[in-house]
């Protein structure tokens, strides 16, 4: 590694420990999921988090940066929570699926504007930035496969499914109802929603 690319690496680091970046990533879930992205100037993101507009290209080159921290916070959350409250590796692979679904809708549910802007406004990305957000997806599809791979090895899941369906079907069925969930006004618990999802999904891939 070259030292202008070790710099990048400590500065990225130091900047996430900095609650000016905290901040300006929670501004802009909140303009944006309320706004739209298109109604969300840098400056309006810089008047809710309290900085300057200056202060926000410190921190990030573009609004389009923003986006994909936004969503790099949310899924490197997602996946750190699996880790610490999942025992992905011995248990059992149906209570493990029941989990992710769980940490999945526990996030979002108790974060409107958040899911708004996943489900709906990210997805007014262009074709680079979609490209960066299959790659900050990824980490949550291999523990997805990590799961249905445990559950037929272990005859909970039947063998003869194709797993990449399989994987498609489980993430599908999560994002399908927190979009469902956000664009009829979040009227339920999305938490509510956890056991019919699970039922159903473990009705398809049980043995």
């Amino acid at each position: 590694m070259n030292g202008h690319s070790f710099i990048e690496v400590r500065t990225i680091a130091q900047k996430k420990n900095n609650e000016k970046y905290e901040a300006i990533l929670n501004a802009a879930v909140k303009v944006i999921g309320q706004a739209g992205y298109h109604n969300a100037p840098i400056s309006k993101i810089a008047r809710e988090a309290g900085v300057a507009d200056g202060t926000v290209y410190l921190y990030f080159k573009n609004k389009e940066d923003i986006l994909i921290s936004i969503l790099r916070e949310t899924i490197g959350t997602i996946v750190d929570r699996i880790h610490d409250e999942l025992q992905l590796g011995d248990g059992d692979a149906a209570e493990s699926l029941k989990g992710l679904i769980t940490i999945y809708f526990g996030i979002f549910g108790v974060n409107p504007d958040l899911a708004m802007f996943t489900q709906v406004h990210l997805r007014q990305s262009n074709a680079e930035m979609r490209k960066q957000i299959g790659d900050i997806i990824r980490p949550y599809y291999q523990i997805i496969d990590e799961v249905i791979l445990k559950g037929i090895e272990s005859g909970v899941f039947r063998e003869s499914m194709d797993k990449r369906i399989a994987r498609r079907m489980i993430f599908g069925t999560m994002d399908e109802t927190v979009t469902a969930w956000i664009l009829t006004g979040a009227k339920y618990s999305l938490e509510s929603q956890v056991q019919p999802v699970y039922d159903v999904m473990v009705g398809g891939l049980r043995a």
